[in-house]
């Protein structure tokens, strides 16, 4: 069975965000997908999801948010996450607090994957076991373990 830890590795996350804002947080998260070769332009990518995100916040009660882009030029569902120290405040209107960005790169074509990854991911604010264990994981490696944990369903 597959794991939400398939769609992304130890060098795309960021265990303390340096940024506190979700302009700067995304911007922080669209260079470590950058830099890994998963995205293959920086900008448009980091304005696709802030456009996206601006449009309608992503960001759910249990203190996660999903902000994505979906562009040409994406070969392969990957997403970074990054951690903030203390909870950021997350959309406009009714904005919630959230401590862990999950900034999705997705192929411009077949929507099923991504669907599938986001189900996976949003199961992680019904699982506080799984929470707790990103949110005390001391590293990156020790992130991606916690990651390693959440199921998938099958597709």
């Amino acid at each position: 069975m597959s794991t939400v830890a398939d769609y992304t590795h130890a060098s795309l996350i960021i265990p303390e965000l340096r940024e506190r804002d979700p302009a700067g947080i995304i911007s922080e998260l669209s260079q470590v997908l950058q830099r890994s070769g998963c995205v293959p332009d920086v900008l448009p990518f980091y304005h696709a999801a802030l456009n996206q995100e601006m449009l309608t916040s992503s960001a759910v009660e249990c203190g996660l948010t999903f902000p994505h882009a979906r562009l040409k030029g994406i070969k392969q569902l990957q997403f970074a996450i990054g951690r903030a120290s203390q909870p950021v405040i997350w959309g406009a209107k009714g904005a919630l607090p959230v401590q862990f960005i999950f900034l999705l790169a997705v192929p411009a074509t077949n929507a099923a994957p991504y669907l599938h990854l986001l189900a996976g991911l949003a199961s992680l604010g019904k699982e506080p076991e799984h929470l707790a264990k990103l949110r005390n994981a001391p590293d990156a490696n020790a992130m991606f373990a916690a990651l390693q944990k959440v199921k998938m369903r099958p597709e």
